[in-house]
């Protein structure tokens, strides 16, 4: 299991597990599984999301961005010894030494989407925030679950039950789209507090809502309209029934969009 180690000026705060099959959140807030105390970072600055063997750093549209080996980054995929910088605050990615780490050959478009960053950096460390984020959600929403309805690409629904829904051109993604210019991981889906969130992971080819490109990451709201590939969707939140109704559901909702 790789590891997440938190540096600040040399000394080692604490240690993170990261594992598969889940998100792991990054910023200023209580609610985030890495905290990091200081007005330089986000209220929700960063995410590590597992993606089959692989994980992959997204930056959630912070004010002060997030760095990799000094480069500044929208998401990348994270290989051993990457340093992780958020304002002053650095963290280490590794596994551990009897460890293999997963290697495919990804196109490098793909591992990685970078910015030219040196005269951006410069002002990030010149900064000096003395404001708090703007207003977020904060207070929990009623616990409601996510339904993908499929409206070309596919058939039938799709209700997001693991905490990452993977949408890509991969074989082994939750729902599996077509299109040339599409990543193998071109999106997911997750559930935070304060709602549901489309994230781009890669490819050419950047996810739609309602017919605009997603840049990073995107709130989605019950009916939008999500279009990945040749693929379209949209998005109902429903509040999950009650245990008296849930003898109801027989009929099984399919997996993946048929090829």
């Amino acid at each position: 299991m790789p590891t997440l180690k938190l540096n600040f000026k040399n000394k080692t705060l604490e240690n993170y597990p990261v594992r598969k099959g889940y998100s792991l959140t990054i910023g200023r807030k209580r609610n985030n599984d890495v905290i990091i105390e200081n007005l330089a970072v986000s209220s929700h600055h960063a995410k590590i999301d597992s993606v089959g063997d692989e994980f992959v750093l997204i930056d959630l549209q912070s004010k002060n961005g997030s760095f990799v080996n000094e480069k500044l980054i929208t998401s990348h995929w994270l290989k051993p010894g990457d340093v992780i910088s958020i304002g002053k605050h650095a963290l280490v990615f590794s596994y551990s030494e009897d460890e293999e780490w997963p290697d495919d050959g990804t196109d490098e478009i793909e591992r990685t989407m970078v910015m030219d960053t040196s005269k951006y950096r410069s002002m990030v460390d010149k900064s000096q925030p003395n404001e708090d984020d703007p207003p977020q959600a904060s207070a929990k929403k009623i616990d409601t679950i996510a339904i993908l309805s499929f409206l070309d690409g596919g058939s039938g629904k799709y209700k997001c039950r693991k905490s990452i829904t993977k949408i890509g051109k991969h074989p082994d993604s939750d729902i599996v789209v077509k299109g040339f210019l599409v990543g193998r991981t071109s999106a997911t889906i997750s559930k935070r507090p304060d709602g549901f969130y489309l994230s781009y992971v890669g490819g050419t080819s950047r996810p739609k809502v309602n017919a605009k490109k997603v840049q990073r990451e995107r709130l989605l709201y019950d009916n939008d309209i999500i279009e990945i590939g040749t693929t379209t969707m949209q998005f109902l939140e429903r509040k999950p029934k009650r245990k008296e109704e849930k003898l109801e559901e027989t009929q099984p909702m399919p997996q993946v969009a048929p090829e």
